[in-house]
């Protein structure tokens, strides 16, 4: 699979690393916590897997793209997290499938800070290969950039939300 974007946001925690778990903050993140987050999260929970891994779903609109999202977690450690979805994607090309991989990481900078680090790559599948090819899209580079930009502004937004919802849950004492 061709990688059609990748981008990175970091935001600024202001607590200890050590006081945040982000794959529980991920794979508890209720509802209407991630639809806070940004005005494209539509719905947002959390499931197993048939092989018995966690999974976030999520559903989103990025641009005038539908993405239904089922990320199975690959690595599930306390300061890293990063899944894996073969991800429904619904735009005027019609259905077709999307690779996407989430990561998230939390970095100790100092005792009562650290940074939050939000990465999604996206990848192509040959459903989606087809699909641009019946609309007679030949040029992949045009679809890149502008997947990326439209990956990128999301990732700027939802980040800094993502850091504070995380931030409220360890004043909460969370993960005490």
């Amino acid at each position: 699979m061709e990688v059609l974007a990748e981008c990175t946001a970091k935001a600024m925690i202001h607590c200890a690393a050590e006081k945040i778990n982000i794959t529980d903050w991920l794979f508890t993140l209720r509802d209407q916590e991630y639809q806070s987050c940004s005005v494209s999260h539509i719905a947002g929970g959390s499931s197993i897997s048939q092989d018995g891994k966690k999974m976030s779903i999520n559903v989103e609109r990025i641009a005038d793209n539908l993405l239904i999202q089922h990320y199975i977690e690959e690595i599930g450690e306390k300061n890293h997290c990063r899944v894996n979805s073969m991800s429904d994607s619904f735009s005027a090309l019609g259905r077709t499938k999307l690779g996407i991989t989430w990561e998230l990481k939390v970095r100790r900078l100092t005792a009562n800070s650290c940074e939050f680090t939000n990465k999604v790559v996206v990848r192509s599948t040959k459903e989606f290969l087809e699909s641009l090819k019946s609309v007679n899209i030949t040029d992949i580079e045009v679809v890149k950039i502008q997947m990326l930009q439209n990956v990128a502004e999301h990732n700027a937004e939802e980040t800094p939300l993502f850091a504070a919802d995380i931030h409220n849950k360890v004043l909460r004492g969370k993960w005490e």
